[in-house]
Order: C-alpha cells, then sequence, then structure tokens
C-alpha cells in the first residue's frame, strides 16, 4: 500500500468491512452495505459480494467503479475459460487474473482491496489482493475496509481449526456486526455467502436471522 499516495488511499478507502474466512467445508463470505462519501451516506444497499460462479465469490472495498469494472472482466473471463475448459476458473487462477490485471494497471490503479474466495474441487482457497496485485493466500480468515480492524479483533478470538460453514456464518455475522457499532462508514444490513461443493448460497434479511437464530437454539 505504501506506493500509493496516501491522500489517495484515504479518500477511496473510507468505508465498508467485508469479510472471507475458510472453513472445513467451504469458505465464507460477508459484508455490509452501506456506501459513502466522505461523510455521506450515499446509498444503505450496496452490493459488495459478488458471486462469479457457483464455485466462486469475491468481496469489494474501495472505489465502486473500479471494483464494478473488475467484476464484469472477472465473469467475461469465466465465461471464455468455461467455453474453452469446461469448467469454471478456479480461485487461484482468477486471484492470478486479477493480479495482472492490478500490476500492469499500478500507474493509473485501481483502488480497491479484493477479498476472493471460493472451491476448486474440494478444497476451499481464500486471497485478499490489494491495489498493486499483490496477492496472499489466506489459511484462516481476512478483512478490508474501514471497519477491518474492529473485525479482525473479534475473528482472532472466534475462529478455530475445522471451523464449519454453518459456524463460520455466524461468526461472520458478530463481526460485521461489532464492526457496524463502531465504524460510521460500516452499517444497514448485511450479505453472507457460503461456498461449499454443494454451490454457493447468499443469506440476507430474514434468511440471515433464521440461521444464526436457529445455531443458537
Amino acid at each position: 500500500m505504501s506506493q500509493i499516495d496516501s491522500d489517495e488511499y484515504k479518500r477511496y478507502f473510507k468505508g465498508t468491512t467485508t469479510v472471507g474466512l475458510v472453513c472445513s467445508d467451504g469458505i465464507v463470505l460477508g459484508a455490509d452495505t452501506r456506501a459513502t462519501m466522505a461523510n455521506y451516506i450515499a446509498a444503505s444497499e450496496a452490493r459488495k459480494v459478488w458471486k462469479i460462479d457457483s464455485n466462486l465469490g469475491m468481496t469489494i472495498a474501495g472505489s465502486v467503479g473500479d471494483a464494478q469494472e473488475l467484476i464484469r472482466v472477472l465473469k467475461a473471463q469465466n465465461e471464455i475459460y468455461k467455453m474453452n475448459e469446461g469448467r469454471s476458473l478456479s480461485p487461484r487462477s482468477a486471484t492470478s487474473l486479477l493480479s495482472i490485471i492490478l500490476q500492469d494497471s499500478k500507474m493509473i490503479p485501481y483502488y480497491v482491496e479484493l477479498i476472493v474466495g471460493g472451491m476448486d474441487g474440494e478444497d476451499p482457497q481464500l486471497y485478499t489482493l490489494d491495489p498493486l496485485g499483490g496477492a496472499i493466500q489466506e489459511s484462516k480468515f481476512n478483512s478490508t475496509g474501514s471497519g477491518s480492524f474492529i473485525a479482525l479483533g473479534y475473528l482472532e478470538d472466534m475462529y478455530k481449526k475445522g471451523i464449519s460453514t454453518k459456524e463460520a456464518i455466524k461468526g461472520v455475522a458478530k463481526a460485521l456486526s461489532i464492526a457496524m457499532k463502531r465504524d460510521s462508514a460500516t452499517g444497514d444490513s448485511m450479505i453472507i455467502v457460503e461456498v461449499t461443493k454443494k454451490g454457493y448460497v447468499e443469506y440476507m434479511g430474514k434468511d440471515l436471522e433464521k440461521i444464526i437464530s436457529a445455531k443458537q437454539q
């Protein structure tokens, strides 16, 4: 991050909390839905978790336009790959492609932080990408955005080896809830996704409340 002007970084990396977590049976991704412009709340239903395919999703933080362009490119490349290879991009391949795009654009960078996660067969994979294309494979979890330090504090305490996606959904929801209480740029509602070998499932609103409350019984 140090190669990007600090004023520019502060301008674009103000709001949101996104989370990705590696589980024994898959990946869980989550984010809040508040979009901000400086101190102004621009939207309360902003989508920050995106489905690329049934095995692959990503979270976005930073400039909305830059992130949406990368989503369009990745979806198009995934469709081309499916036509040629008969299967979807793996999280590792998707991350490599995004890393190349971000690295090639470093003179006029995409102001984004991305979490890419999903399944390569039965292997859960999670990666974090910075604006210059630096990619790190995560063995446990990570968070991006202005509320990430708050969320990470909770995730450090709750994460355990062998956690299931069903358990992780509750943990991600709690991490996002805590960030919403302490970070003014994180808020409104949340979207949480699980990606397993069975596919991509999204939870929000009453569906999310139901799965969280069911785990508390």
